[in-house]
């Protein structure tokens, strides 16, 4: 036997027709939702219930999900202070180039530790094995630089670095020095004869490290380098693998321009804690979203 059973609800301000067919079969139950409401709709035995609880309650797997927003946050908080670290780093590096300069150790192994430090150094240039590193933009002597590049055609504004090996007084040993910056047109020794001196002087140079190659670095080609490749370096001069920057009241006239250190650290943690903190801000809004409020897209 089937029966229909009609009624209406007022929930809130907004009434609701249910409609029931009744038959005589085991019972049933059987649920539905609408917005923040768990409806129960039950039938058998003649009888049909319908009724709604509350389901505002956030389940374990909402506040698991939470952990994205939280956790991005965290990262972007973790990335301004190592931005405050990096920039505090650089300016120490910069510092560590004004102090007053030491002798160079006996040990190079010492050196290793001492990146960016001023050491004083006596002996002779080996004009005959000098190479070149660029092309290299020109830093001026307050620190601007002028324009340069690989492919600039401008003599003024960008040229090459000069290295020379440099025979020690003291020591049987051979250093690098790169004694400056020299533009296209003075590229060549013969163009600056005069400062190609060949007598015993005494420099203050940075101490410097090796580079790695970078990425999609093309070869170099005979003595001209393109980074700080000190092990093809020092095999083509016979060099010890020390590298000094000669400091700009080391310049010889009319030689190269010293002063061309650059305090070089990759400092790119603003770019990672705008990304970090814009995650956070993402993910938040899709949580309150879609595990508070319910609210399908």
């Amino acid at each position: 036997m089937l029966r229909v059973a009609k009624t209406t609800i007022n929930w809130g301000s907004t009434p609701i027709k249910l409609v029931a067919k009744i038959e005589e079969k085991s019972p049933t139950l059987r649920f539905f939702s609408t917005g923040h409401q768990r409806w129960q709709y039950s039938r058998g035995n003649g009888s049909t219930t319908v009724r709604f609880e509350s389901n505002k309650k956030i389940t374990p797997l909402g506040w698991f999900l939470l952990l994205a927003p939280v956790s991005t946050f965290g990262l972007g908080c973790w990335q301004v202070k190592r931005k405050a670290w990096k920039e505090q780093l650089i300016k120490d590096l910069e510092l560590q180039t004004q102090m007053p300069p030491v002798p160079l150790p006996a040990d190079f192994s010492e050196l290793s530790a001492m990146e960016y430090r001023l050491v004083s150094v006596r002996g002779k240039f080996l004009h005959d094995k000098e190479m070149l590193m660029g092309p290299r933009s020109f830093i001026r002597p307050d620190g601007g630089e002028t324009a340069g590049g690989l492919f600039s055609q401008r003599d003024t504004g960008n040229g090459y670095l000069v290295i020379t090996p440099f025979k020690l007084a003291d020591r049987d040993e051979i250093i690098l020095i790169n004694r400056g910056w020299v533009s296209r047109k003075h590229v060549k020794p013969e163009t600056r004869i005069s400062g190609q001196i060949d007598t015993e002087v005494e420099l203050t140079g940075v101490v410097r490290m090796g580079e790695s190659r970078p990425q999609f670095s093309p070869d170099h080609k005979g003595g001209i380098f393109l980074y700080r490749d000190l092990p093809k370096m020092c095999a083509l001069t016979g060099a010890s693998p020390i590298i000094l920057d000669a400091t700009y009241e080391s310049s010889i006239p009319n030689g190269p321009i010293g002063g061309q250190t650059r305090v070089t650290l990759r400092n790119e943690h603003l770019s990672y804690l705008l990304t970090w903190f814009s995650l956070s801000a993402i993910t938040s809004y899709l949580w309150y979203r879609q595990i508070v409020k319910r609210i399908p897209f």
